[in-house]
């Protein structure tokens, strides 16, 4: 994946904003989805408007705009606003939902998980011990959309981390999952297993070498 650029948005003039030559017709382009998708979604966007919101994106990868903005055309109604594409950019980072689905439902499942998630975690674990699943799932959605959006503003890659429960069974698995993803290397999975558990092999099937999931 193309790394991203964040930048907040710089005061500039509608009027006199031009597109330029170099890649004008892909900017053209990304305005128009911004015009129609703000239509599609239920309000009427001016051209320079939707101008000034192009360039803010500017330094994104545009594959992941045009990718958020078709998630916003299915997703949202009325206002279209630079956080909304923002929060629905691929980067790395799960979307809210899943982000939710990946939690442990308690202290004794292993997780990996980025620190958005971990910090959303947090606020939302008071309620799900109170028994207010509905209510922790909404407290989670929330501070973890509004934490991707502070460390996209902050220019901050995603960073996968391991948060191993008391639980030994099922660790091995999550690991290695998130070896296969992408999101841990070999060498830290194996630092965390004990060696016995480094390769496993089953009747039939070939070991599992964590140096072969590089």
């Amino acid at each position: 994946m193309k790394k991203m650029k964040i930048r907040y948005p710089q005061p500039i003039n509608s009027d006199t904003f031009d597109l330029g030559t170099a890649g004008a017709a892909s900017d053209r382009a990304l305005v128009e989805s911004i015009v129609l998708t703000s239509e599609i979604c239920g309000h009427v966007l001016s051209p320079g408007a939707a101008k000034m919101l192009a360039h803010d994106l500017a330094e994104f990868d545009e594959t992941a705009i045009l990718g958020a903005l078709a998630r916003c055309r299915m997703e949202l109604q009325g206002r279209l606003k630079v956080s909304d594409i923002l929060v629905r950019i691929n980067d790395g980072r799960p979307d809210a939902d899943e982000a939710w689905a990946a939690m442990p439902m308690n202290e004794q499942v292993s997780v990996v998980w980025t620190e958005e998630m971990a910090h959303a975690w947090g606020v939302a674990l008071p309620l799900l011990e109170a028994g207010d699943f509905a209510g922790a799932r909404s407290a989670f959605s929330d501070a973890y959309r509004k934490a991707v959006l502070k460390a996209r503003a902050r220019r901050e890659p995603v960073r996968w981390t391991p948060s191993l429960g008391s639980e030994t069974a099922g660790r091995e698995s999550v690991l290695l999952d998130a070896v296969k993803k992408g999101r841990l290397s070999a060498e830290q999975v194996e630092q965390l297993l004990p060696p016995g558990e480094a390769v496993v092999a089953e009747e039939g099937v070939a070991p599992r070498n964590l140096r072969n999931l590089h």
